[in-house]
């Protein structure tokens, strides 16, 4: 007698979407606001990083923010956790991280290759991994001990870059090439983490169109259609995020900064589109390996 085999059926999940005033309380995946620009968590970071000047509104600084209240509200900053930081520049948040007791594998391009793309011409690439402490936020010993540096390349992740608790990129994915491959990359970046990790990334987020926009150049923008494709694609593989699309409701959340750039840079124009920065706050699935 044959046996019946009973189909097997696979439950697609839709992404929780939210729409409120989004906050670094309890962070999302979200966008900067002039809101959250003005809360003691922003304030908090800015101070964190050493920044040089007072607080203003730049979603550069919003980025940094958002990506050490994410690690911190999940408890990834703290002796133990092992983190892998990709497209590192000359970013402070590796020192931050050092300094509450994580251990970093810092990595970006291949010093040739940025030259070729112009990165190191602009002061936005670290020649050396002191530079990455050139603010004195971590103890020199500590952080000799707690960072290491290796080149990778954001397309093509070593295979042997696994087990981590949490990875993060600030502002990198979009200058990947495409739009495709900056989706793949985050996919790829969970790869990189045990299960139950969590993944921080921030990019840019085309506010003028979901359907035409920048793509397959040096500097692409995603649209909600991206970020909502990429979601179910998670969500079907057992990953948690939540997404909130609110753009805020400031005065600083209507203004559109275009060159010569102000110190209002929450939104700006690029070509003819509006865009902002995203963050996804990515968990990976515990029954994943």
């Amino acid at each position: 007698m044959n046996e019946q085999k009973t189909p097997t059926t696979t439950i697609k999940r839709q992404p929780i979407i939210i729409n409120k005033e989004p906050s670094l309380t309890n962070p999302v995946s979200q966008m900067a606001t002039e809101d959250q620009c003005r809360s003691d968590a922003f304030v908090y970071w800015c101070k964190e990083i050493r920044l040089p000047h007072e607080p203003i509104f730049h979603r550069k600084l919003w980025e940094y923010a958002y990506i050490l209240q994410c690690l911190s509200e999940t408890g990834m900053m703290s002796p133990g956790k092992r983190g892998l930081a990709f497209g590192v520049g000359k970013e402070p948040l590796v020192a931050v991280m050092a300094a509450r007791g994580s251990e970093i594998v810092a990595t970006d391009l291949d010093p040739d290759e940025a030259t070729k793309q112009g990165w190191a011409g602009t002061g936005q690439y670290a020649p050396t991994l002191e530079a990455l402490n050139d603010r004195g936020i971590c103890p020199t010993e500590r952080f000799n001990a707690k960072v290491s540096y290796r080149v990778v390349d954001m397309n093509s992740i070593d295979a042997d870059l696994v087990g981590f608790d949490f990875v993060y990129s600030s502002c990198a994915l979009e200058h990947l090439g495409s739009i495709a491959m900056g989706l793949r990359f985050i996919k790829n970046s969970l790869n990189c983490l045990r299960p139950g990790g969590i993944a921080v990334h921030t990019t840019e987020f085309n506010v003028f169109s979901n359907d035409a926009t920048i793509d397959n150049q040096q500097t692409v923008l995603f649209r909600r259609q991206d970020i909502d494709g990429l979601a179910k694609e998670l969500l079907g593989q057992g990953h948690s995020l939540v997404l909130n699309y609110n753009t805020g409701s400031g005065t600083f959340d209507r203004h559109i900064d275009v060159p010569p750039w102000t110190g209002i840079h929450l939104k700006l124009q690029l070509e003819q589109y509006v865009t902002t920065s995203l963050g996804l706050l990515i968990k990976k699935s515990s029954k994943i390996k």
